[in-house]
């Protein structure tokens, strides 16, 4: 049967006047009296079967017998279909199958959930059965494309001599700023294994092992805070060469992006793609993860209102903070209830308020117009290139703050004023980030990315005086790639070097014995002519739901868990029996 089956979806005018044999699940029944349609689904779309009782009495009862999503199979003649029953909806729209055999295999309870890919189901419900969301038209196409996505990637990296190699899901616990998800081993009572947060030191291992261009698409966890691109487990582009500048590492990911976004959704992009330093993207965007398809930016407003009466600037720019403001060309269009919407936006990212101001043929009016004297008034104009009727949104604080509410501000006003194209692709490489970050709480260094980035080689001496004041000054050679405004990736070059390597765990105040103890084998490792090199890791989920339009990367995952880190369709995580946990030496403390 299988060899002989056909495909409902595949079927063209090609195949007018041949029979065909059909299996899937009914999407629609119409019952006309002495004619039954069905529209017939399977994994590449839909087709319609007619079944006519005058060319059989026996098919016709059983075809009446058929309910929504049974799972049947249709031997049957294709032709087409009269003028006036083409269905422009559909890719066989012109088609359908005259049947002279069907079959019920199984048959089906009522589908909790509507099937329709139009018709709004609650996600929950959609988890709960995943099973029969797998069948919508969306979903379908979503799994289909995340296979597509996956042989690209295949297909070019193989040709560009990388070899897929598998690293251990077992580990020990090495925590890179999440928390470890922990298995606990029933041979060697009391100890753990750790599900890996990324691959990152087992690529780094085949790299002094001689393996020069790895690649893996692999499954990665961090029992986090979830958000809509966030899941306990993810999915990995996985990539790390040898002998490499940044350069290099660039080129092959824009080359394999730019035939991913092909094979996935047929568009061509451009290459290179445009860059921007860490400092640059701050200053301009507020953020480190840019959407660059619009055209507002923040500017600095500080020296501007060095002496000025309003005074919450003045306490801002007193206490060390700053001042900075977008400006938007909306015609009016920005009213005072938006305003207000906007205030209460903003403080979500710690903004205490949201002062503005409105130019209409050159004079300022509204919002905080009175504390703006003529001076400052002429150089906000030229600063903000003001044109027509603006309307511009301050902030101060701190550096963080502003940046903060200002980036998110942007992104809002740019949705609500449909400023963004959403058919662009916006490819941005964000490189030159700070090597190290100081916490004023814990009195000390944080790695900006991971502590086996390697500095600039012209920065690896200021180290040697590296303090919370001048931490700004010494870059990484890491590089970010971003999707507007999303990040999909992130890598850099490794320090490859043991002496450095070791002071950069001293720097960030990781004590001899903890280093060794988590990273011993790398440790040692590196002694052994370790090449230089460096790598990068893509989300593959990220990816495919922003190349095809989805909300969430629980749209692109075939069992994906909820905002809790639950399964809502396996019921996982789950209790185990005492009987388990006796065998492991696990005792659960109620808390």
């Amino acid at each position: 049967m299988l060899k002989e089956r056909s495909y409902c979806g595949e079927l063209s005018i090609l195949d007018i006047g041949k029979r065909v044999l059909l299996c899937g699940w009914v999407a629609m029944k119409r019952d006309l009296g002495g004619i039954i349609f069905i529209q017939l689904r399977d994994v590449t779309g839909i087709i319609q079967v007619l079944i006519d009782s005058s060319n059989s009495s026996d098919m016709f009862s059983i075809a009446e017998e058929i309910k929504s999503e049974y799972c049947i199979l249709a031997r049957g003649l294709v032709r087409r279909r009269f003028e006036d029953n083409i269905n422009p909806d559909l890719v066989t729209g012109e088609l359908e199958i005259v049947v002279d055999h069907i079959e019920i295999l199984n048959t089906s309870n009522t589908p909790p959930i509507p099937l329709e890919f139009k018709v709004s189901v609650s996600e929950d419900m959609r988890l709960r059965y995943r099973y029969l969301d797998l069948r919508r038209e969306d979903m379908r196409e979503a799994i289909i494309k995340r296979h597509i996505l996956m042989q690209s990637v295949r297909k070019y990296l193989s040709q560009n001599r990388f070899l897929e190699i598998e690293t251990p899901i077992l580990n020990k616990s090495t925590p890179e700023g999440a928390r470890d998800f922990l298995v606990p081993s029933r041979i060697n009572k009391g100890m753990f294994y750790a599900l890996p947060q990324s691959p990152q030191l087992f690529k780094q291992i085949l790299m002094v092992s001689g393996f020069d261009r790895y690649f893996q698409i692999t499954k990665c966890f961090r029992d986090e805070d979830l958000r809509y691109d966030r899941q306990p487990e993810f999915t990995q582009i996985d990539i790390e060469m040898s002998f490499i500048v940044p350069d290099d590492i660039i080129e092959i990911i824009e080359e394999l992006l730019r035939d991913m976004v092909k094979d996935v959704i047929g568009k061509e992009i451009k290459i290179p793609f445009q860059r921007i330093s860490y400092d640059n993207a701050i200053a301009r965007f507020g953020t480190d993860a840019p959407d660059m398809r619009f055209d507002i930016e923040l500017i600095d407003c500080s020296d501007i209102f060095q002496n000025t009466e309003f005074k919450v600037f003045e306490s801002a720019l007193s206490g060390g903070g700053i001042v900075k403001g977008i400006a938007i060309s909306d015609q009016g269009k920005i009213s005072r209830k938006t305003i207000e919407e906007y205030t209460e936006y903003v403080r979500a990212f710690k903004a205490k308020g949201l002062p503005w101001i409105r130019c209409k043929d050159g004079s300022f009016v509204g919002g905080i117009s009175k504390f703006i004297n003529e001076e400052q008034r002429v150089i906000l104009i030229e600063r903000f290139n003001i044109q027509g009727n603006t309307i511009v949104f301050f902030s101060s604080d701190s550096q963080i703050i502003v940046n903060d509410t200002l980036a998110n501000l942007r992104k809002r006003i740019a949705d609500d004023l449909d400023l963004i194209n959403k058919d662009e692709l916006n490819f941005l490489w964000v490189t030159d980030f700070p090597l190290l970050e100081y916490n004023n709480d814990e009195k000390r260094f944080f790695a900006k990315h991971h502590p086996f980035t390697s500095p600039m080689p012209a920065h690896i001496d200021l180290l040697d005086s590296i303090n919370p004041d001048n931490v700004e000054r010494v870059k990484s050679q890491a590089y970010d790639i971003v999707l507007n405004g999303v990040e999909i990736g992130g890598g850099s070059i490794r320090i490859s070097n043991i002496e450095l390597q070791k002071k950069m765990f001293s720097i960030l105040g990781i004590p001899e014995e903890e280093y060794k103890q988590k990273f011993s084998f790398l440790i040692e490792a590196l002694g052994y002519g370790a090449p230089p090199h460096g790598g990068i890791a893509l989300g593959l989920d990220r990816i495919l739901m922003l190349l095809i339009n989805r909300d969430s990367i629980r749209d692109v995952i075939p069992f994906p868990k909820t905002h809790r880190g639950q399964c809502l369709m396996s019921e996982a995580p789950a209790h185990v029996s005492l009987e388990q946990l006796k065998e492991l030496g696990i005792r659960v403390v109620e808390r």
